[in-house]
């Protein structure tokens, strides 16, 4: 994720964005965490490492990342935004989110890959990006409710 980090900044600066103190903060941790994460999950990083980056500034930060297709915000459908870093090589994964506790598990799968790009070539769309996210139920929670 370093090579993202770098990316970041870069392009954050090429479009007129300072790279200040809390924004790269922001950069680095959602780096250093990865998939799938919330605005309070980077916030709790931040103050485990003794760095005070307001809440509403992450969320700003975020935002930036969203729109600058640095990061993406992923609908795990639990009613908070979550994030991850886009890879400037193209290479992602989607996610399967279980919708009793709320796990977010990445996956890839070429096969899923190969048949969206199939559609996109049957479609009157000039498709640029894709997101697919499975619901259902994870082991713990299924095994849990069978117990029931």
């Amino acid at each position: 994720m370093t090579d993202w980090i770098g990316h970041a900044r870069d392009t954050l600066e090429r479009d007129g964005y300072r790279v200040s103190a809390p924004r790269s903060a922001v950069v680095e941790t959602l780096a250093t965490l990865g998939c799938s994460v919330t605005a309070k999950e980077i916030a709790d990083r931040l103050r485990e490492r003794g760095e005070d980056v307001g809440v509403a500034s992450i969320y700003r930060t975020l935002e930036l990342l969203d729109r600058l297709r640095l990061a993406r915000r992923v609908d795990a459908a639990e009613g908070v935004a979550r994030y991850e870093p886009i890879d400037p090589s193209g290479e992602h994964h989607h996610h399967i989110v279980c919708e009793s506790c709320g796990a977010v598990t990445a996956f890839e799968d070429r096969e899923l890959e190969q048949a969206i790009e199939q559609l996109s070539e049957r479609v009157d769309y000039a498709i640029d990006a894709h997101d697919v996210t499975l619901r259902g139920e994870c082991p713990g929670c299924r095994a849990a409710g069978s117990r029931h």
